[in-house]
């Protein structure tokens, strides 16, 4: 599984909160609310997150095996 647990720690870095990201990247409260649900977002995506944060894909997302 994908998780966006260093994206959080990212942004608590940063001092800002997921609207100010999305406010930032001008996207929806929507695509905030699925990386919190850690659902699939576009690389598109990832990658202006990664422009907007000055930061590297592994500080955005992990992956986390499945327990089964």
């Amino acid at each position: 599984m994908i998780s966006f647990n260093p994206l959080w720690k990212t942004l608590i870095d940063k001092n800002m909160k997921k609207q100010d990201l999305a406010a930032r990247l001008g996207v929806t409260k929507k695509s905030v609310s699925m990386m919190a649900r850690n659902e699939p977002i576009s690389m598109r995506l990832l990658d202006k997150i990664c422009k907007e944060l000055g930061c590297q894909v592994q500080d955005v997302i992990e992956y986390v095996p499945d327990e089964n």
